[in-house]
């Protein structure tokens, strides 16, 4: 049909960790999905592969984007940029680890490196058969020595021990280097994978344990887009997380204006933090702060406290709440951790009916194709009139639906949600009590409630758990045109 049906694969070290959903009939696919690893701090690599879904037969590889451990560190404020799709040579993909012990006695001369290659696993199949032929082979200053060849398996234990003289002013910069290989009795050798060690490392300290086993490093061919670009926003935070007690100080500078609220609100650390916080950390910040005050139990005080301020702040009705502000991005949190069951319970049957119904809807005419008439009318092409009063038809009935869903699901809210709004409106109410405002009360809520947590579930259920896939194009403008 000259398109794809797109989708990625994430992997770290080569063992698959997430997918996305696919997007159908595009060649520009957008994803828009945020995913979050907890990965070992000894990891190699990240990579995304593109893939075209295929109902019949194997889903073809169109190209990945490959990170390294090093490369991701490098950047702390994360990498956000298109990255040129490399292709894929299924040999060249490696897995698994090897178990190694390797030392350089302190004493003697010459000095002798003992290479004591203990087993492998979880090697990649490269034979028919499902399995390899594996042996390793090391090289270090300019000599190389093998191991056995170990028959029809994955799992090969070698238990050899090679050794290598080192002479005096070969330290400097040489490498080790374990290359593990599938031996074929016909034709080249597969490649397995390899780990490399500086030798001066080695001499200082003993090494024993599991290596990740690594693909050779990839050359730096840029193949001009032809397999397209993907972009990736990916950042790496590294963490140590200390014992509970650590953080009650942090936690009680936190809560202090929320418990303790007749001080002067400008010298408290909730209203400092806001000051300093940027526009584009403002998002992570409300969501642990959120997290913090849930764990309190003093949430709902704390939108109160941001909410009352950003009032405060405000002198035209008209654009409360408008801003990503702290308070506003907060209050966005707090509904995504507390209401995210109920917006499923309320949007999801609908949701649904507009995926499996699947009908064309189109109100501006600039868009309008009207040969689709045909599958709405035996009588030949509609016309623009048509296919605008059917589409009105359709959006007032799914809207009518949802809007009868939201209005119904009062008992259903949360009663943290509740709570939280009756205090917004009451703050709201005391901000501008004079009759031309009396709307603001409502505006207040409704900002929130409507634009910040029903509409954009309605327009991207996939983000919020409504959907496991992304719309296809038709009713993805369905969607946008209800929100």
């Amino acid at each position: 049909s000259g398109s794809s049906d797109p989708y990625c694969l994430v992997k770290v070290d080569n063992e698959v960790v997430a997918r996305t959903a696919t997007v159908w009939k595009s060649l520009n696919p957008f994803w828009g999905e945020e995913i979050t690893l907890c990965l070992p701090r000894g990891f190699h690599s990240l990579a995304v592969y593109v893939l075209d879904e295929d109902t019949i037969g194997q889903d073809d590889v169109i190209g990945k984007v490959s990170l390294s451990h090093q490369q991701i560190s490098a950047k702390p404020q994360g990498i956000d940029s298109w990255l040129s799709l490399a292709p894929v040579n299924p040999d060249q993909e490696v897995q698994g680890e090897i178990h190694l012990e390797l030392r350089v006695p302190e004493r003697g001369h010459p000095r002798v490196l003992h290479c004591h290659l203990i087993q492998a696993r979880d090697l990649a199949p490269r034979d028919p058969s499902g399995t390899s032929d594996p042996f390793a082979r090391v090289s270090c200053c300019g000599r190389t020595l093998e191991t056995a060849v170990i028959k029809k398996t994955r799992f090969p234990h070698w238990d050899e021990v090679l050794e290598f003289e080192l002479a005096e002013g070969e330290l400097g910069e040489a490498v080790l280097s374990v290359e593990v290989w599938d031996w074929d009795i016909v034709g080249k050798n597969d490649f397995l994978g390899w780990v490399q060690f500086p030798l001066d490392t080695l001499c200082k300290n003993p090494t024993r344990g599991w290596f990740q086993l690594l693909p050779f490093p990839s050359t730096t061919e840029d193949h001009g887009g032809q397999l397209g670009a993907l972009r990736l926003a990916v950042r790496l935070v590294e963490d140590t997380v200390l014992p509970p007690h650590h953080y009650q100080p942090l936690i009680q500078l936190l809560t202090e204006p929320i418990l303790c609220p007749g001080q002067p609100p400008e010298g408290t650390a909730l209203a400092v933090l806001e000051e300093v916080t940027s526009g584009e950390s403002r998002q992570d910040v409300a969501t642990k702060l959120v997290k913090i005050f849930l764990e309190q139990g003093l949430v709902v005080p704390l939108l109160d406290y941001l909410t009352t301020r950003e009032l405060a702040r405000t002198t035209d009705p008209n654009t409360l709440f408008r801003s990503n502000s702290l308070a506003s991005k907060s209050m966005e949190q707090f509904m995504k951790a507390v209401g995210l069951p109920y917006l499923h319970e309320v949007l999801k049957p609908v949701v649904n009916r507009i995926f499996e119904e699947r009908k064309y809807v189109e109100l501006d005419p600039g868009k309008m194709e009207l040969s689709r008439g045909r599958r709405i009318s035996l009588k030949g092409s509609l016309s623009e009139a048509q296919v605008r009063e059917s589409s009105l038809e359709l959006l007032q009935g799914y809207l009518g639906d949802i809007v009868d869903a939201i209005v119904g699901s009062v008992d259903k809210c949360p009663l943290p949600m509740r709570v939280a709004f009756k205090q917004l409106r009451r703050r709201a109410e005391e901000r501008f009590p004079l009759a031309q405002h009396e709307e603001v009360r409502y505006f207040s809520v409704s900002g929130f409630l409507f634009l910040r947590f029903f509409a954009p579930a309605v327009l991207t259920p996939k983000l919020f758990g409504l959907r496991e896939q992304h719309a296809e194009p038709r009713t993805g403008r369905t969607l946008l045109l209800l929100a």
